[in-house]
């Protein structure tokens, strides 16, 4: 079957990278942030707000969808994206995480991972035939292969437990979504065949896949020989694209950050590499100088719920005192529509009010800024000045609370 999924690499700065992700739904600038949706919505905004914003791809929550409204569902409505109303790519997580998190509701064997529901205590059994049979469902972009998330702190023993499960799992993933393609491939046999009448315009339709791109996910803990092993052995499964999982469960930053820079010139050139889970700025600066290509996270949009706003002199808590009777905009130099259009007075009101609109407004403010950062590191890529970039932003980001001045 045709796939459009492709993946160009157009400038590198040292180890960052300039690229371009390839759907059939449009094409990802890469270094690239998704804004979290898990529930087939980013929080407080709607699909038309975040395509205004420039957002490229969203992250969806396979265990969220799976449990609530259902997969069946949704495939029954016309998929996620006809069901959000997004017509630009979505990659859906594979529920590993979410698991993890569930540690005191769930049971991992070799099959699966038996859980109960965090809304009404049902039980489940997710296998890694099931997460793909989800995700396809759900007709995402891109769909990640199930894993289980190793915790900080485990032993090497456990990890190395861990890791050979993932890697099973990870195996079991390609093996359904292969059937799956064979499965399509029948179909479209028999339609060209029964389309003989119809016009070659037409017959593109036939070929195209609907069918997901794979990402494998690299675990092993804070160990780099079992980052190494895990490496290699989904890069001999041949997946569309590679994630590193497994990190800021609690670990240091010294020791994520040896993780990141250890494990990504290990995944291939070629192929787009994904940090998953990890938001924060001055993170994602050390990851793509490393490489890294892909991120999600909830921090700005869990932080603007929270008060907690993005600027370009650094973080602001938008509840204190000081902007009660403060004229100016939350950022100078922002053109976000909050920005433009109300004052830091007025945020602080909202937000001390608990007015819905606090939400909203902040939310907008925090993922534009998100977004807009990206850009630019994307730009300075292109111009050979990431460092020059990196740099420039490393103190701003280290500023946790600006004044407002």
């Amino acid at each position: 079957m045709e796939s459009r999924f492709r993946f160009e690499i157009k400038k590198t700065d040292s180890n960052a990278r300039l690229g371009q992700i390839h759907t059939k739904r449009g094409f990802i600038n890469t270094p690239a942030f998704m804004p979290v949706g898990t529930n087939a919505t980013v929080k407080a905004m709607s699909s038309g707000e975040m395509n205004e914003l420039g957002a490229e791809i969203l992250l969806s929550n396979t265990y969220h969808l799976y449990l609530r409204p259902g997969h069946e569902a949704i495939k029954e409505l016309g998929g996620l994206h006809k069901f959000m109303n997004w017509g630009k790519p979505i990659l859906t997580d594979s529920g590993g995480f979410q698991v993890f998190s569930l540690s005191p509701l769930r049971k991992i064997r070799d099959e699966g991972v038996e859980f109960r529901s965090h809304l009404d205590g049902s039980t489940h059994f997710l296998t890694p035939e099931l997460v793909m049979e989800i995700q396809c469902a759900l007709g995402s972009d891109i769909a990640m292969a199930f894993d289980e998330c190793t915790p900080y702190p485990a032993t090497h023993e456990y990890a190395l437990k861990s890791l050979e499960l993932t890697t099973k799992w990870a195996s079991r993933c390609k093996e359904s979504m292969e059937a799956r393609k064979r499965g399509s491939a029948e179909v479209q046999k028999d339609k060209n065949t029964e389309a003989a009448s119809i016009s070659a315009s037409e017959l593109p339709n036939f070929r195209t896949s609907t069918l997901p791109s794979l990402f494998g996910i690299v675990q092993g803990g804070v160990y780099a020989d079992l980052r190494k092993q895990s490496a290699e052995e989904l890069i001999e499964m041949d997946f569309d694209g590679y994630a590193i999982g497994g990190l800021s469960v609690g670990e240091p930053k010294t020791l994520m950050y040896e993780m990141i820079s250890y494990t990504t010139p290990r995944l291939p050139q070629d192929k787009p590499r994904y940090l998953m889970g990890i938001g924060d700025l001055l993170d994602v600066l050390e990851a793509v100088a490393a490489g890294i290509d892909m991120f999600d996270c909830v921090m700005p949009t869990r932080n603007a719920r929270n008060g907690t706003m993005f600027t370009s002199q650094g973080r602001i808590s938008i509840k204190r005192e000081e902007f009660k009777k403060d004229p100016k905009p939350l950022d100078s130099i922002c053109q976000c529509y909050t920005c433009r259009n109300h004052s830091r007075a007025y945020l602080r009101h909202l937000f001390m009010n608990r007015e819905i609109l606090s939400m909203r407004l902040n939310t907008m403010h925090n993922l534009h800024f998100y977004l807009e950062f990206f850009r630019k590191m994307r730009e300075a890529i292109e111009n050979v000045e990431f460092e020059k970039f990196r740099n420039e932003w490393t103190p701003i980001l280290q500023n946790n609370f600006h004044e407002g001045q």
